[in-house]
Parts: C-alpha cells; structure tokens; sequence
C-alpha cells in the first residue's frame, strides 16, 4: 500500500539537472592538467553518481593518492568556477516545481555532489527557493546509496516514511530510499541505466509527469 506524500526529496544531477556536459569539461581540464588524454561524455557519465572523489579515482585509473588528490582539486576548482556554463535544468522542471510547491509539497534534494556546489548551481538555475533543504555528499558522514541523508530528512522534517517519495535517476537513489522504507520514483532520462531503477515504484520518462502520479495527487493508493 502506498500513501498520498507530503515531502519529496530530489537527486540532482541527471534528475533536476542535466550537468553532463560541464562535469565532462571539468573532468577533461583535470586529465589535460595531468598529461591525460581527455574522455568522452559518455565515458564520464559512466562516472557520475558516487560523488567527485570516486568520480576523480575512477578517471585516474592506477594514480598515487597524491596525484588523486591533485587531481580532485582540479576538477573541484574547475566546477566551480563553471559551475552552470552548460548545465540546464530538464525540460519542464520549474513548471512541475511550481505546480507541486502549489499543492504544499514540502521539497527537498539530497544529492553525492559537495553541498556548496549544489547551493550554488540551483541558486544559478533559479530553483533554490523550492527546496527547504539540501544534503550534499560532505553533510554527513555517509552518502547515497546509504539512507541515512534520507532519514536525515524525515528527522528534520517529522515525516514518516510511507509519507515521503525521493526521485532520482541511479540505482544510489533507488537503494537509499529503500533503505529508508520511503517510496520511490525512477527518472528514465538520467544517467543511470534503466536496470537500476527496475524496483521503483513508478518510473517517469519526463519531468512532467511528476505531477499526475497517484503519490503526489492525495489520497490513498494502492499497486
């Protein structure tokens, strides 16, 4: 049995934004910086989703923990100076924000990128006034795919389980929100495979549609 929600937590990369394009540019200066050959996009979003640190280890395959470290200040330093060059918010994100803040959906986003980060590109994209919370991958001790940042949440919130719903695009997501017992909903245009979202309990193929699912219209319901 599902239940009507009254808080909705959002991933951010992949699912509010589609960032691919400037952490590829931000990867490609730290691999140039490091006499690296540059990557490909695809490549990268291979390598999104566990935070900058594991993102950095994975591109710099065989590094020293030195230059691991070099290499993610790199990329730290470069992201936030570019932080929105091209990144753009999916189609219909503020519309369906709008519309979900208008029925008292209380929203916010828990996301494996840096806090400071996540402030700065929603604030950027003009989204930031949505959200009464943000959870980056340093606020706590453990991130995505644990649950603590999602029973962080109900804590902070006073939200039972059943009455929250976190959306998000990768199998982190998918296992942090089941872990918590909250129930979940699978964006398809992401960068995680659609295998990953294969327990959802409803998947989504655009943003819109947020909005006429039966967790976010009241009432009680049942699959």
């Amino acid at each position: 049995m599902l239940y009507p929600v009254n808080l909705i937590i959002f991933d951010l990369d992949g699912t509010l934004i589609d960032s691919l394009p400037d952490l590829a540019d931000a990867t490609n200066h730290m691999l140039s910086s490091l006499g690296r050959p540059s990557i490909g996009q695809n490549a990268v979003r291979r390598l999104v989703g566990q935070g900058a640190r594991r993102l950095v280890e994975r591109a710099l395959a065989g590094a020293s923990e030195d230059e691991i470290n070099q290499g993610l200040d790199l990329f730290l330093d470069y992201n936030h100076r570019h932080i929105a060059d091209r990144t753009v918010l999916y189609l219909g994100v503020p519309e369906t924000l709008d519309a979900l803040k208008g029925r008292g959906m209380r929203m916010a986003i828990i996301s494996n990128k840096n806090v400071a980060l996540c402030r700065e590109v929603v604030s950027v994209l003009g989204i930031d006034r949505y959200f009464d919370e943000v959870l980056g991958a340093d606020s706590l001790p453990f991130r995505k795919p644990s649950p603590e940042p999602v029973l962080k949440l109900l804590a902070d919130f006073g939200v039972p389980p059943e009455r929250a719903a976190l959306v998000g695009d990768s199998i982190n997501d998918m296992a942090a929100a089941k872990g918590a017992r909250v129930s979940t909903v699978g964006c398809t245009w992401g960068y995680g495979e659609l295998t990953e979202l294969a327990d959802a309990d409803y998947l989504v193929e655009s943003f819109g549609e947020l909005f006429g699912i039966p967790l976010f219209c009241g009432g009680e319901v049942s699959i």
